[in-house]
C-alpha cells in the first residue's frame, strides 16, 4: 500500500509542545514565533523534517500557518480546512483564523496593541509574503526579526532531511531535452538583461533537467537549490549521494555543487539575478541585496505549456487510470450499503491501480469521505474516523495516481443505495457547473479569475457556494498541485494552450454530506465556427478524464437539453475509450452505467 492509516498528529500533544514554544520566546525576548506549512523550497507538499506546523498544532492541511505569541496562538487556515482544523487543534490553546479573509498583519496589530518584535525563519518565508506583512505593520510598533528556526531547536526527535535516489525522465515522456530548456530559458533573461536567476521549486528543477525523485511523498520531486545563467550553464545544488544513479544524464551543462555553498554562490554573482517574489524565501533576498530583481520564475509558465508529448503522455494516463477507477466502481457497486468502510473503498481502488505497471505512487492521499465525513473538503481517512458506508449516504472518493508518463487526479462523488431527493438536488447543481466549464469557449487573455465563475453559477442561483477554488494546474508527472495556472478568483495568469487544470465545483454541508465532481482538462486553441468573428483568437477545453457520473445522482428534470447531450455524449466516450480495457463484468457494468438519459 501507498497509503496508510494511522493517526499522524494527536491535538492533545500541541499544548505541551507550544508552552516549550514559549519558553524559547521568553529566552529570545520576542513576542511571537511564525510557523509555516512550508519548506526551504516553498512548494506546497513537505517532507516528514519539514512538517513543523503539523508537530506544533495538530493541523495535516497542506496550506495554513501558526503565529504563535505568548498569550495567543493563531492557526491561520482557508476554506477547505474550516471543518477539519477543529477536529485536529486543542482548541484550549489553539485559535483557529478564517484565512485570507484575516491577514497575519492585522491579526498581529490587534493581538500586539504596544508593539514587539515577532521572530520568522528568513528560509521559510517567501519575499512577497514578508514585503506585504511589514508593509501593513509599518508604524504599529510590531517588528519582523530573522531569527533561528525555534522548532528545530525543540522538536527532539525531528526526522531528517530526505535523501532519496533521483533517476533520469525520459525523453519520450518529457519531449524536449534539458538542453533546449535550458537554452530556450537562458534566452529569457538574454532579454531581460539578467545575469541569473535562483530556482527554488522543486518540481521547477525536475522539469528543467528532465529528471525526477522521492524525496517528498506522492510528488515525484528532490529537493535541491539551482541557478540558472544567462548562458544556459546550469549549478546544481543538491547532495551528490541523491544523483549518484543518474550516470552522465546531466551533461556538460550542468555542475553539482554541495547545498550549503548556494548562498555564497548567489552572492558571487556579478549582476541582476532574478528572484520570484512569491517563491523565493526572503533569506536569498537578503544575500543578494541590490543585485536582486524581481520577476516570474523562468521555468513557471514553460512548464504550465505542457508539450505534445506530455499531453499526450497524460491523456494515456488518463485513460489507464480510468480503466482502474471503473474497476473500482464496479466493485463498489456490487456491495451492499454498511458492509465496507472508507478504509476499504481506499485499499481497493489502490489495488486496481496498482495492476498498471507505470504506477509509481498515488498522487495524493486518498480522500474517501462518507456522510459527514464528505463534508470535509481534504479528509484523509484514519482507523479513528473510519466510517461505513451506509444506505442514504454518498460518499466523496477524491484520488489519483502518479504515472510515468502523467499525473491523475479525478473526484467522483457516488451513491450507496437510495439517496434522498436533496442530496440528488444539490449534486445536480454541481454538476450543471461542472459541465459549463466543460462546455466553455473564451477569448485568448482571460485568466482563471475571469472564468471560474462559470462554475458556480448554478449554486449561486440556489443561495449556495463552495470554500475552494474551482481548479488547479497539474504536473507531467510532477505535483498534482501545479502553479501559476489556476480556475481561481485569485489568478490573474492568462489561460495558455497546453495548460493542464482540474474542473471541480462542490458543495459541502457541515455534519451531513460533501459533493464533489472533478475531471482534468486540457487547454486549447478552438476552431473557428460558422458566424462567428474570423479575427477572433479562443480557446476551449479538452477533456482528458473518462469515468462514470453517478446517473442516480442525477435529477434529470434540472438539465437543460444542451446538457443532457453533453452528459450523453460524454458516457458515451467513457463507454467507448474505457470498455475495452477492463474486465467482462466490468464492462456490462460501464455499459448501464454510461446509458443514455
Amino acid at each position: 500500500m501507498f497509503q496508510s492509516f494511522e493517526v499522524t498528529a494527536r491535538p492533545d500533544q500541541g499544548p505541551p509542545r507550544l508552552a516549550r514554544l514559549r519558553q524559547e520566546l521568553e529566552a529570545e525576548g520576542l513576542a511571537g514565533f511564525l510557523v509555516p506549512r512550508a519548506d526551504a523550497h516553498q512548494g506546497e507538499y513537505v517532507a516528514a523534517h519539514d512538517e513543523r506546523l503539523s508537530w506544533l498544532t495538530g493541523f495535516t492541511g497542506s496550506a495554513g500557518f501558526c503565529a504563535a505569541l505568548r498569550d495567543v496562538a493563531g492557526v491561520f487556515i482557508d476554506g477547505r480546512y474550516r471543518t477539519q482544523v477543529k477536529a485536529q487543534v486543542a482548541l484550549s490553546d489553539f485559535t483557529p483564523v478564517p484565512w485570507p479573509e484575516v491577514q497575519l498583519a492585522d491579526w498581529l496589530k490587534a493581538q500586539l496593541s504596544e508593539g514587539g518584535q515577532v521572530g520568522f525563519d528568513p528560509w521559510l518565508h517567501s519575499v512577497a509574503e514578508i514585503e506585504r506583512t511589514q508593509a501593513v505593520l509599518a508604524g504599529s510598533g510590531i517588528e519582523m526579526l530573522r531569527c533561528a528556526n525555534l522548532i528545530d531547536r525543540i522538536w527532539d526527535d525531528q526526522p531528517a532531511p530526505p535523501m532519496q535516489p533521483v533517476r533520469a525522465h525520459p525523453i519520450e515522456f518529457a519531449g524536449e531535452t534539458a538542453a533546449s530548456k535550458c537554452a530556450r530559458l537562458a534566452g529569457g533573461l538574454h532579454k531581460a538583461g539578467h545575469r541569473a536567476a535562483a530556482i527554488t521549486l522543486p518540481d521547477s528543477i525536475m522539469w528543467l533537467l528532465n529528471i525526477r525523485g522521492s524525496d517528498i511523498p506522492r510528488n515525484p520531486v528532490a529537493h535541491g537549490f539551482a541557478i540558472l545563467h544567462v548562458d544556459g550553464r546550469v549549478d546544481l545544488f543538491m547532495a551528490a549521494e541523491k544523483l549518484k544513479d543518474l550516470g552522465d544524464h546531466l551533461g556538460a551543462g550542468v555542475t553539482v555543487h554541495a547545498p550549503e555553498s548556494f548562498l555564497d554562490a548567489l552572492a558571487a554573482i556579478d549582476g541582476p539575478v532574478r528572484l520570484d517574489k512569491n517563491s523565493a524565501p526572503q533569506i536569498l533576498a537578503d544575500v543578494l541585496g541590490d543585485k536582486a530583481v524581481y520577476g516570474e520564475e523562468p521555468c513557471a509558465l514553460p512548464k504550465a505549456r505542457k508539450n505534445t508529448a506530455e499531453i499526450a503522455g497524460a491523456a494515456e494516463a488518463h485513460l489507464r487510470d480510468g480503466a482502474a477507477m471503473v474497476e473500482l466502481l464496479c466493485w463498489l457497486d456490487a456491495q451492499a450499503p454498511g458492509s465496507v468502510t472508507e478504509i476499504d473503498v481506499v485499499t481497493k481502488l489502490e489495488e486496481c491501480r496498482q495492476r498498471d505497471n507505470a504506477l509509481q505512487d498515488i498522487s495524493f492521499e486518498t480522500i474517501a469521505g462518507t456522510g459527514p465525513n464528505g463534508a470535509v473538503i481534504h479528509y484523509r481517512v484514519t482507523e479513528e474516523t473510519d466510517r461505513r458506508l451506509e444506505n442514504g449516504h454518498m460518499i466523496v472518493l477524491d484520488s489519483g495516481g502518479q504515472y510515468l508518463d502523467g499525473t491523475t487526479d479525478i473526484t467522483r462523488t457516488i451513491a450507496i443505495g437510495e439517496v434522498g431527493q436533496q442530496e440528488k438536488i444539490c449534486f445536480t447543481r454541481v454538476l450543471q457547473g461542472m459541465i459549463a466549464v466543460s462546455c466553455l469557449r473564451w477569448p485568448a487573455g482571460l485568466a482563471g479569475q475571469h472564468i471560474e465563475a462559470i462554475g458556480r453559477v448554478p449554486l449561486w442561483l440556489a443561495h449556495q457556494d463552495f470554500n475552494h477554488g474551482l481548479g488547479h494546474g497539474v504536473g507531467a508527472y510532477l505535483s498534482v498541485h501545479e502553479g501559476p495556472q489556476r480556475l481561481s478568483r485569485l489568478s490573474d495568469v492568462p489561460l495558455e494552450p497546453g495548460m493542464i487544470l482540474s474542473n471541480e465545483p462542490g458543495y459541502y454541508r457541515e455534519g451531513a454530506f460533501g459533493i464533489r465532481i472533478e475531471n482534468l482538462i486540457v487547454a486549447q486553441e478552438a476552431a473557428p465556427l460558422a458566424g462567428g468573428d474570423p479575427e477572433r483568437h479562443m480557446l476551449n477545453w479538452r477533456t482528458l478524464t473518462y469515468v462514470p457520473i453517478d446517473r442516480r445522482l442525477v435529477v434529470v428534470e434540472m438539465l437543460s437539453a444542451a446538457e443532457r447531450a453533453w452528459l450523453d455524449e460524454y458516457h458515451a466516450q467513457v463507454a467507448q475509450l474505457i470498455g475495452p480495457r477492463v474486465s467482462g463484468e466490468t464492462r456490462d457494468w460501464l455499459d448501464r452505467a454510461t446509458a443514455p438519459f
